[in-house]
């Protein structure tokens, strides 16, 4: 692992989700991808060969996946968040009052939940979340907006995401 400032907070089942699809991209998605590749390309001319172009249109995407696993895995924290149950800190769900409504979502990476899941995520590094990092239940703080503007944040709730 590099730096914890760099590290993303997983649970076991998105590390395990996530370590499955990049060893089925780096195997067998290769494999498929270039033995698409190789067909087109015994079709004839590249230049005017559609279905080459888009197995190297998705070679190149599949790549992209594979270099933001790597990633993402090496740098990977798994297990539960380190910290006692009503203080924020990545792959909490942290419910807080904004602008008079109450905001529930969980504080780290989309890759935790996957796609299933309809819970907001926000990133630990984006103003909210730095902002409520590391802060507990009962606490107001207040965050910049983009547009300038001081927001003010009141966390109600901060549990471990399961």
């Amino acid at each position: 692992m590099t730096s914890t400032t760099d590290a993303s907070f997983l649970t076991q089942e998105a590390y395990d989700r996530l370590k499955a699809e990049y060893d089925h991209l780096t195997g067998e998605g290769r494999t498929e991808i270039s033995r698409q590749i190789e067909e087109a390309r015994e079709e004839g001319d590249l230049k005017e060969n559609g279905g080459y172009h888009a197995a190297r249109e998705e070679q190149g995407k599949m790549e992209l996946r594979i270099r933001q696993l790597d990633a993402l895995l090496r740098d990977a924290v798994v297990g539960g968040p380190s910290v006692k149950e009503g203080t924020v800190a990545p792959g909490m769900v942290v419910t807080v009052q904004m602008f008079g409504e109450t905001e529930h979502f969980l504080l780290g990476s989309r890759e935790i939940v996957g796609d299933s899941s309809d819970l907001d995520v926000y990133s630990e590094k984006s103003p909210l979340g730095s902002a409520i990092n590391g802060k507990s239940v009962g606490e107001t703080t207040s965050y910049n907006a983009p547009n300038g503007k001081s927001i003010e944040v009141k966390i109600t709730e901060a549990t471990p995401y399961k």
